[in-house]
């Protein structure tokens, strides 16, 4: 599904902030994640958080999205410096074509980067951090996808992944932004 313009809203964070979306004085990186203490999605995360000051230095807000509640997403992300929306109906999964299946994790692509994010989430747990939950809220079979969204609320760039490690790095966003025209004041 090829959205062509995001409908001004908006969305309620984990912490109970409001975002627009989209918003109105630079780009949002709209990111669908997979369920409540993912270890993929969170050494993803971790990876953005790590950029964050170039990605806002280039005019983006990231917003990311779970199909998990905010209750069950708040032991998770709580040390993260990102907007976090839960959407346990998958209202807005729905709304951008987001899909989930077996192919999520089948996919030998992804399969490197679910060895590394255990192995990560290993020490974290070990560290204090919660371990993944055994029966995810929502399952475990989703797809990331990626939606680079304008000011007006033109869709700029997309990408619907394919496997579980099928989304865009901070090096494959950034490249996207000097090309998209950006109202500012």
């Amino acid at each position: 599904m090829a959205l062509a313009a995001v409908p001004a809203r908006t969305l309620v964070t984990v912490r109970g902030d409001q975002v627009p979306i989209p918003a109105p004085d630079r780009l949002v990186h709209l990111q669908f994640r997979r369920f409540a203490g993912c270890p993929v999605c969170n050494l993803h995360l971790r990876s953005i958080v790590q950029r964050r000051a170039e990605i806002e230095a280039a005019g983006v807000r990231e917003v990311v999205l779970f199909h998990s509640s905010a209750e069950a997403l708040r032991p998770y992300v709580a040390d993260l410096p990102l907007d976090v929306v839960a959407d346990p109906e998958r209202t807005l999964y729905r709304e951008f074509g987001v899909e989930y299946g077996l192919r999520s994790l089948l996919d030998p692509r992804g399969w490197p980067t679910i060895v590394r994010a255990i192995a990560h989430e290993l020490r974290a747990i070990r560290q204090g951090r919660p371990a993944p939950p055994v029966r995810p809220e929502g399952g475990r079979f989703g797809l990331p996808a990626d939606y680079l969204v304008a000011p007006d609320g033109r869709v700029l760039a997309s990408k619907h992944g394919v496997h579980v490690d099928d989304q865009w790095s901070v090096d494959e966003l950034l490249a996207l932004v000097p090309a998209a025209p950006r109202d500012r004041a």
